[in-house]
C-alpha cells in the first residue's frame, strides 16, 4: 500500500479545517454555470429594464439616453472588476458586505449590508409592482377593465405569494424559471426593437447621435438611474456557496451578464429615442413607452404581447432580487448581527427559509402602502427605483474602495487594480452626491424613505455595537472548506 492509498483510507487531520462550514444548511457546490447565469441575468431583468429605464432616464437627462447608458455601463464594469477580486478568492452568500468587511472592517461591512438590503429589497418591490402593472396593461388592451389601484395591490400580493413558493422550492427551480422567462422575453423584445427600427425614417436613425448633452445635474442623475438597469449582475456572488466551481463560475457569470445586458440596453435606448423622433412620440416618464412605439410602427399586437413578456421579466427580477436579499439576511443571521432565526434553513430543500419568511412579506408590504396612499403604480415604481439606486451605489462604491485594501493585506495588490478601483470609487461618490441633490428637489417621497432607512440603519448599528459586540466582530463569515472536501473525505 502506497502513501496515497493510506491517505485515502485514513486521511490526516488538516489544521484549521473543520467538519462544518459556517454556511452549512445551504446546498453546497451543486448549482452549475447556466443556473448561476440565470440568477445574475434575472436580477438585472434585461427586458423590464430595457423597456422602462429609457423613460426614467429621459425624464432626468433629456435626449441623452445613449450617453447615460454608456457611462453607467463603464462604471458598473469597473465595479465588476472590483467584485471579481473577491469572487476569485472566496465564496460568500453575503457577497458584497462580506467582501467589504474583509477589506475595511465590520463597520464598513455593516453600511454595505444596509446598502445591499435597500438595493435588493426595493428592486424586488419595483419588480412586483411592474409585473402587476404589465398584466393590467395587457388586460386593458384586451378590453378588460383592470386599471384600479385595488387590482394592482391584489396583483402585488398574488405575485408575492408566487415568489415565496418558487423560492421555497429551491434555488435550481427558481433560477431555471427565471432563465426560461428571460430568454422568451428577450427574444420578443428584440423582435419588437428590430421591427420598430426598420420602420423609422433615415433622419431619425441618426437623431440619437446628434442629441446634445444635458447639464451636469441631468447627466449625473440620468447616469445614476441608468446604473439601476445593471444592478443585480453581482448577485451571482450570493450563490458562491451553492455554485459548483465558484471561483470560476461566479466571475465568468458577472462578465457575460454585463456584456449581454449592456448590449440589450444600448439597442433599446437607441430604438426608443430614434422611434420617438420618427413617430413624434414623447416616451419620457411613460409607463407604456413600448406600446406607443409598437403602435407607431404599425405592429400593435406585438407590443401587447410584449406586455406579458414584461410581466414575466418583472416577476423574474423580483424572484432573483429576493434570492440575493434572502442570502444576505441569512448570512447576517448566521453571524448573529440579525436574529439567529433568519439564519435557519429548510432541512429538506436547503433554502434559507427563515430569511424568506421575513424578506417576501416585507417586499410586498411597502408597495401596498404606497398604493394605499394614492400613488399610481408607475409613480410608485419611480420612487422605489430611486431609493434602490442609492443603496446600490453606496454598496458598489465601498466594494471599489475595499478591493485594493484587501489585496494589499494578502500581498496580491497590483497597480492596475488601484487605478481602476480608485477611478470607480471617486466617480460613484460624485454620482451619489449629485444624485441625492437632484432627488431632494424632484422626489421628496424617495428622499423621505431614504431618511427613514438612514435613521433605522444608524439605530441598528448602535444596537449591534453595544448589545452584540462579539457577533459584530464576527461579521464577514463565508463558506469554508470542510473535511468532506478534502482527499478521503466522505
Amino acid at each position: 500500500m502506497n502513501a496515497l492509498d493510506r491517505a485515502i483510507i485514513d486521511p490526516p487531520q488538516v489544521p484549521g479545517v473543520g467538519e462544518r462550514s459556517p454556511m452549512a444548511g445551504l446546498e453546497r457546490r451543486t448549482v452549475g454555470f447556466v443556473d448561476v447565469l440565470a440568477q445574475s441575468v434575472g436580477a438585472t431583468a434585461p427586458v423590464a429594464a430595457a423597456a422602462t429605464m429609457p423613460a426614467l432616464i429621459a425624464v432626468r437627462s433629456g435626449h441623452s439616453l445613449l450617453v447615460c447608458v454608456v457611462l453607467a455601463w463603464a462604471l458598473v464594469a469597473g465595479v465588476g472588476h472590483a467584485v471579481g477580486q473577491f469572487t476569485r478568492r472566496m465564496a460568500a452568500p453575503g457577497s458584497l458586505y462580506t467582501f467589504v468587511t474583509k477589506g475595511l472592517g465590520p463597520s464598513a461591512g455593516y453600511v454595505t449590508a444596509l446598502g445591499q438590503v435597500v438595493g435588493y429589497a426595493f428592486v424586488a418591490m419595483f419588480g412586483l409592482v411592474g409585473a402587476a402593472l404589465s398584466v393590467q396593461t395587457f388586460l386593458g388592451s384586451a378590453g378588460v377593465a383592470a386599471s384600479s389601484p385595488m387590482v394592482t395591490a391584489m396583483g402585488v400580493v398574488v405575485l408575492g405569494l408566487v415568489c415565496f413558493v418558487v423560492l421555497r422550492r429551491g434555488i435550481r427551480i427558481s433560477v431555471r424559471v427565471t432563465l426560461v422567462v428571460e430568454i422568451v422575453s428577450v427574444a420578443a423584445l428584440l423582435v419588437l426593437l428590430v421591427t420598430v427600427l426598420s420602420r423609422v425614417g433615415a433622419d431619425a436613425l441618426t437623431a440619437p447621435f446628434r442629441a446634445g448633452l444635458p447639464g451636469p445635474g441631468g447627466l449625473v442623475a440620468g447616469t445614476a438611474v441608468a446604473i439601476t438597469a445593471f444592478v443585480g449582475f453581482e448577485t451571482a456572488a450570493s450563490l458562491g456557496c451553492e455554485a459548483a466551481r465558484p471561483f470560476l463560475t461566479v466571475p465568468r457569470t458577472m462578465r457575460w451578464t454585463l456584456i449581454v445586458v449592456g448590449l440589450t440596453y444600448l439597442l433599446s435606448a437607441y430604438a426608443q429615442e430614434a422611434a420617438g423622433v420618427s413617430f413624434g412620440l414623447h416616451v419620457a416618464d411613460n409607463d407604456i413607452a413600448l406600446n406607443l412605439l409598437s403602435d407607431g410602427a404599425g405592429v400593435p399586437l406585438l407590443g401587447r404581447m410584449l406586455d406579458l413578456g414584461l410581466a414575466a421579466s418583472f416577476l423574474a427580477c423580483a424572484i432573483a432580487s429576493s434570492t440575493a436579499l434572502a442570502r444576505v439576511v441569512f448570512s447576517l443571521g448566521r453571524e448573529g448581527v440579525l436574529p439567529r432565526a433568519v439564519g435557519l434553513t429548510d432541512p429538506l430543500r436547503s433554502t434559507p427559509l427563515g430569511a424568506l419568511a421575513v424578506v417576501v412579506p416585507a417586499t410586498v408590504a411597502l408597495p401596498l402602502v404606497l398604493l394605499a396612499v394614492g400613488l399610481s403604480p408607475w409613480r410608485a415604481m419611480s420612487v422605489l427605483i430611486v431609493v434602490s439606486a442609492v443603496g446600490y451605489i453606496v454598496a458598489y462604491g465601498l466594494v471599489a474602495v475595499a478591493a485594493p485594501v484587501f489585496l494589499r493585506r494578502i500581498g496580491e495588490l497590483t497597480r492596475s487594480v488601484v487605478w481602476a478601483c480608485g477611478v470607480v470609487a471617486v466617480a460613484l461618490a460624485g454620482v451619489l452626491v449629485v444624485y441625492i441633490a437632484v432627488v431632494a428637489g424632484t422626489e421628496p417621497l424617495a428622499l423621505a424613505l431614504l431618511g427613514v432607512v438612514v435613521v433605522a440603519g444608524a439605530l441598528g448599528y448602535l444596537h449591534v455595537r453595544v448589545r452584540r459586540r462579539e457577533e459584530f466582530a464576527r461579521m464577514g463569515l463565508f463558506d469554508e472548506p470542510t473535511t468532506d472536501d478534502l482527499l478521503g473525505g466522505q
